[in-house]
């Protein structure tokens, strides 16, 4: 038995599931997973001393790789001066500070403590300043476990085939709509039948949790439109796309400004923080200014806030990463369809800047009834064959690949080869 083995065997007596988020699971690759005891660069290391490419990055957060020495000292110092004082510190003021000076749209920003807390909390905020209680979504659009939001969600709640979630009442989802993805008529047949009452339109602006799924050209822009036309508030989900896609997110990348942007763990470095920001006159409406609550102990964390101003900070004085990142993406992701494609393996690769899928589906990936068309076991044999070969991917067909700036051409390159051995071996 392996260390990874014996610790998961242990993990399912005292954790459900033995993880303690279901992404974690290889549920759907039908083996235990491998538990990870350091990471550095574009590498993770396993309890048995296994060396991976790392294609996840902390599901997105580590564009700068793991471990990079300066966010790492800024963490350091902080550390020593405590871990968390529940009280105001000017790390909160630099970190909401550099962000308004990063990203056009927002005028305000609260820090909360994940992706899920932005997404709830600015759901809140749109519901409190229109006066209105519906909200649209997208089906296959993965916006965090609160209940409103587990309609029809994707990432782990599509791996595992579960359409919503037990234990939520059917009341905290009758004022959640959900739409198709790239299809603006959907929309706007919701907007016809409920023209007073959507608070808020809530989309990923690149679908990136039912594998990656760009945006067609105008479905954005006719988000924001109809938003505009219709009174309500467009919310951009960029806890993937934030800081990632481009300094100023996807918003900045398409040229769209929405209303509210949620943001994760790319703030602070990887470490477990969210932002929600927007326009001043929203934000107001937030406690204490206003009169929608919303609140956190460790909202602004000390530590997480200086691991995120160091990140941030790199980030915005290097503008020439996300290019790099960008054209290496390209390069990366066309490389592995034409390698797929030669092979005969009925794959598509859909791909923007440096996220990227591989669907075994010979069906294009526009939404989440199409990416359902992919072939959950096919994706299963590739995961074990790449896991086994050093290459660290999702274990899950519907969820993103990530490139970061620690990796390199030589690490790309074996990639490479491994997906052409695996091509060979299945043809």
């Amino acid at each position: 038995m392996t260390r990874s083995e014996a610790l998961f065997t242990r993990a399912v007596e005292c954790i459900p599931g033995g993880v303690n988020s279901p992404v974690r699971a290889f549920g759907a690759i039908g083996e235990p997973p491998r538990f990870i005891e350091k990471a550095d660069g574009a590498y993770i290391y396993d309890a048995d001393g296994n060396a991976y490419i790392d294609f996840i990055g902390s599901w997105g957060p580590m564009i700068l790789g793991h471990n990079h020495p300066k966010v790492l000292e800024s963490v350091l110092e902080a550390a020593k001066s405590g871990l968390s004082f529940g009280a105001a510190t000017e790390r909160e003021v630099i970190m909401a500070e550099l962000i308004c000076q990063i990203v056009p749209s927002i005028e305000m920003v609260r820090m909360v403590n994940s992706g899920t807390e932005a997404v709830m909390s600015a759901v809140r905020t749109a519901r409190g300043y229109t006066g209105r209680n519906k909200i649209v979504k997208f089906m296959g659009c993965y916006h965090g476990h609160s209940d409103a939001m587990l309609v029809k969600a994707g990432s782990g709640v599509m791996a595992q085939g579960i359409p919503d979630s037990a234990g939520v009442p059917s009341g905290c989802t009758e004022d959640t709509l959900s739409a198709v993805y790239n299809d603006l008529e959907s929309v706007e047949a919701l907007f016809r039948a409920h023209p007073d009452e959507i608070a808020a339109v809530i989309v990923e602006p690149v679908g990136a949790n039912m594998g990656v799924v760009p945006p067609k050209k105008g479905f954005l822009e006719g988000l924001r439109s109809l938003c505009t036309e219709y009174g309500a508030l467009l919310i951009f989900d960029e806890v993937i796309t934030g800081f990632r896609l481009a300094l100023d997110g996807a918003q900045g990348y398409f040229g769209i400004r929405p209303d509210l942007t949620t943001f994760g763990k790319i703030i602070g470095g990887g470490m477990p923080v969210g932002a929600y920001g927007g326009r001043r006159e929203i934000m107001s409406m937030v406690a204490p200014a206003g009169p929608v609550y919303q609140a956190g102990t460790l909202s602004g964390n000390p530590v997480a806030m200086a691991a995120g101003i160091t990140q941030l900070t790199i980030l915005k004085e290097s503008p020439e990463l996300y290019q790099k990142l960008n054209e290496i993406g390209d390069w990366f992701y066309s490389e592995i369809e034409k390698i797929l494609e030669e092979a005969g393996a009925g794959c598509r690769v859909n791909h923007i800047g440096s996220l990227g899928c591989v669907f075994f589906t010979q069906e294009p990936v526009v939404n989440y009834a199409s990416a359902k068309t992919a072939d959950v076991g096919r994706y299963r044999e590739y995961f074990k064959y790449m896991l086994n070969h050093g290459i660290y991917l999702a274990p899950a067909q519907f969820e993103a690949m990530f490139l970061s700036a620690a990796h390199t051409k030589a690490d790309l390159e074996n990639t490479l080869d491994v997906i052409q051995a695996y091509a060979r071996k299945h043809k």
